[in-house]
């Protein structure tokens, strides 16, 4: 049996308690309830091994941020809110505190943060790194140029693509294998699909990407096998923008040339 304490769905929900800002006493004190359904803080202390005195602070806490009821009788009994509405509680939270990020973010954001970059820069890990690729396509207003290995054409990638597809943006993809080629086209079945330079399967090659002839970045995977998505080891990357950027300049020349060649086939 294992003895992982991520298992544990009550460690677990502590856990995320506390990650959105909880106390420690008061995320194992609603855990308890929430198993109890209603409890006196003598119940609680005895489930959650929070000392009773505590499991008051901890109540008003809970109290505070909608979490609890209390029944004014003696002793006192708490009740606990549905796992839906503790889930809809701090998605409302969460996304109001994004959303003030966002706001305080754009305010910050000087006017020509997208202009001309000079230099590369670098961003690391899978996660990271497809975060960019996003953001660079939903900035695409003419042709995306997308090279890749088969096992990060995601379907979040792929989601990009065709909604930039439906804004009128060209969409050119290589580098892939043929039953990702066909699961490309039904998706997007206005894309072009091109040859790749190179058989990637045999390179740590991952991504190589223009946008707008502008924009690129190029990737390579790291096969360590203890990488994972999230891992800044599973995947790095460099990126440029602007019309004289070095990166811009000799990936751009690539990538015409590669086009022209096979419009010319």
């Amino acid at each position: 049996m294992s003895t992982d304490q991520t298992d544990d769905p009550r460690f677990a929900a502590v856990e995320q308690l506390e990650w959105f800002g909880l106390s420690g006493y008061a995320a194992r004190t609603f855990v308890a309830l929430a198993s109890l359904g209603t409890g006196t803080a003598r119940a609680i202390s005895e489930v959650s091994e929070v000392p009773r005195t505590r499991v008051y602070d901890a109540i008003d806490e809970l109290h505070d941020w909608g979490l609890v009821d209390i029944q004014q009788s003696s002793p006192k009994e708490f009740w606990a809110i549905s796992a839906e509405t503790v889930g809809r509680t701090f998605e409302h939270e969460f996304q109001q505190h994004a959303n003030r990020l966002r706001t305080a973010l754009d305010d910050l954001e000087p006017v020509d943060h997208r202009a001309e970059q000079r230099g590369v820069w670098t961003v690391d890990g899978e996660t990271a790194i497809t975060t960019r690729i996003l953001e660079f396509f939903e900035g695409a207003d003419d042709e995306i140029v997308y090279m890749t290995v088969e096992e990060l054409l995601t379907e979040e990638i792929l989601e990009g693509l065709a909604a930039a597809a439906d804004r009128g943006v060209s969409i050119k993809l290589g580098g892939v294998s043929q039953p990702v080629q066909d699961r490309i086209q039904d998706v997007i079945p206005e894309a072009t699909l091109f040859e790749s330079l190179w058989v990637w399967s045999e390179t740590a090659a991952g991504r190589l990407m223009m946008v707008d002839g502008t924009q690129t970045l190029v990737s390579a995977r790291v096969t360590d096998a203890a990488a994972t998505p999230a891992s800044p080891r599973s995947e790095t990357a460099i990126w440029g923008m602007g019309n004289s950027n070095s990166l811009v300049v000799i990936l751009r020349a690539i990538f015409t040339w590669r086009l022209e060649a096979v419009t010319s086939e």
